[in-house]
């Protein structure tokens, strides 16, 4: 990643941030899944948050993010929750026959740092790996 600039500061942070939709139902596909990608990508241009990468599945999102130090993770990961949610909501009502109770994310996420065994490198090789196996699932064998 590039080291990104505030006013203030000079930093290089690195998170992988992983969350499912609430009962990790898989609702995440066609134009659902396409506009959060793009949600994600304007709420990243609006709060100065880079995307390095992204995969939206059809049953949870995983996210590389590098965010100004003004931001704490938490922040980071409610504002890609509120803002996808009540717009997703609003754009496709028929969620929310799936999706009861008016929650469209499941409260908790996954936080990884970038470190010195956790490089940058292996978590962008494990997103593109998880997108290549959800791009080709394998038939499964009941018996």
């Amino acid at each position: 990643m590039v080291l990104g600039r505030t006013s203030h500061a000079v930093y290089d942070t690195g998170y992988h941030l992983v969350w499912a939709p609430k009962y990790r139902k898989w609702v995440l596909r066609g134009d659902i899944q396409e506009r959060v990608k793009e949600l994600f990508e304007e709420i990243a241009v609006n709060y100065d948050i880079m995307i390095d990468t992204m995969e939206v599945a059809a049953d949870h999102i995983h996210l590389f993010v590098s965010f100004p130090p003004r931001y704490s993770i938490a922040r980071v990961v409610g504002l890609f929750k509120s803002i996808s949610a009540s717009v997703l909501f609003r754009e496709f009502p028929e969620l929310k026959s799936r999706l009861w109770g008016g929650e469209f994310w499941e409260t908790g996420y996954f936080v990884r740092t970038v470190g010195d065994e956790v490089t940058a490198e292996v978590i962008r090789k494990y997103i593109r790996y998880h997108q290549e196996r959800e791009q080709a699932p394998e038939q499964l064998e009941l018996f």
